[in-house]
């Protein structure tokens, strides 16, 4: 499907952030999704999934929570921003900048937008969710919980990607657990052999079948709650 992709610019409060930016060719109307990095920032990969998203009939928008700050400083402040105040911290902010942002450009319906993350960025996607209900669906991969747990009873539908005996397992199980007590609709699978970054195809951790599964359900679940077109022929 040919697509439109380039670097862009927006403001979050008094910071300008940079973005990666990947929409369908025509006029729409198409869903939008925020894609949100994990510890390597926005990268080449990022910048794939980004593309690939754009390819079933998305714009898509990779957020650099990074942007003009030293990465470690960055790094160290925001997984801070996820223990110490996890509702409510400055990246929470950029990425309600971010969906803005997404929302107001050509063709995007702003009544079917969702957001996917990677380990850091999947455990924001959690936390944002629970305070932004402009979010209709997200996606965490073998991300964190956010805390007070209990605030994921405001959590739009959720498909959860998690690897078996990783750090983050215990916290998809009970993120699962949650959800059914509190009737958020929500699709979450372990994957049995996969590590951690197991959808990234620049690692090691690269687990092409999970990968693949979990790119399946998460169309499937965004095509649900997001009402998007899916063409299924760039599934791998």
């Amino acid at each position: 499907m040919t697509q439109v992709a380039q670097m862009t610019s927006f403001q979050s409060g008094s910071r300008q952030l940079e973005g990666y930016l990947a929409r369908p060719e025509g006029d729409g109307p198409f869903p939008g999704i925020v894609v949100i990095h994990e510890i390597f920032g926005l990268n080449d990969n990022m910048k794939d999934i980004t593309r690939r998203f754009a390819d079933q009939g998305y714009v898509a928008l990779a957020v650099d929570l990074f942007a003009g700050r030293n990465r470690a400083i960055c790094m160290f402040r925001l997984m801070g921003g996820l223990l110490l105040n996890s509702l409510n911290n400055s990246s929470i902010h950029d990425l309600k900048a971010a969906l803005t942002f997404l929302s107001e450009q050509p063709g995007v319906d702003d009544s079917r937008l969702g957001a996917v993350g990677y380990c850091m960025g999947g455990s924001y996607a959690i936390a944002w969710a629970c305070t932004d209900d402009r979010l209709k669906a997200i996606a965490p991969y073998y991300a964190g919980n956010p805390r007070p747990l209990e605030a994921v009873a405001r959590l739009c539908p959720v498909v959860g990607s998690y690897p078996d005996k990783d750090f983050t397992t215990s916290a998809g199980q009970k993120l699962d657990g949650e959800l059914d007590r509190y009737h958020v609709p929500h699709d979450m699978k372990i994957y049995p052999g996969a590590k951690h970054s197991f959808f990234n195809d620049t690692t090691k951790n690269y687990n092409e079948p999970a990968a693949q599964d979990s790119w399946r359900r998460v169309l499937a679940f965004f095509e649900e709650y997001l009402e998007a077109s899916v063409r299924t022929k760039n599934q791998g």
